[in-house]
């Protein structure tokens, strides 16, 4: 069986890089994938869903929703404030 999501992404070096994917069934954990890829900077290539290619508008969305977990968690961290209270203040977290 087919995983419903799957990420096509590069580790980029000095001269080169290597392809390398990712599936799962779970948008949860996509979303918490991809907030990993941007933060340690890899090459998001492709994002497909039950084989196809997600329209740009989607794997935007999801890549805007990755982008927000981190800035959520950086708030958190660097003002020393909980969730709720990010949210109340700042309104990234879900």
């Amino acid at each position: 069986m087919m995983p419903k999501y799957n990420v096509e992404y590069r580790v980029n070096f000095r001269r080169s890089s290597l392809p390398h994917h990712y599936s799962t069934d779970d948008p949860v954990a996509l979303e918490e994938f991809l907030a990993e890829l941007l933060e340690r900077g890899y090459t998001i290539d492709k994002i497909s869903h039950e084989g196809m290619p997600l329209e740009q508008k989607e794997a935007d969305r999801l890549v805007k929703a990755a982008a927000q977990q981190i800035t959520a968690r950086l708030l958190c961290v660097s003002l020393r404030i909980k969730t709720d209270e990010e949210r109340f203040r700042f309104g990234f977290s879900a």
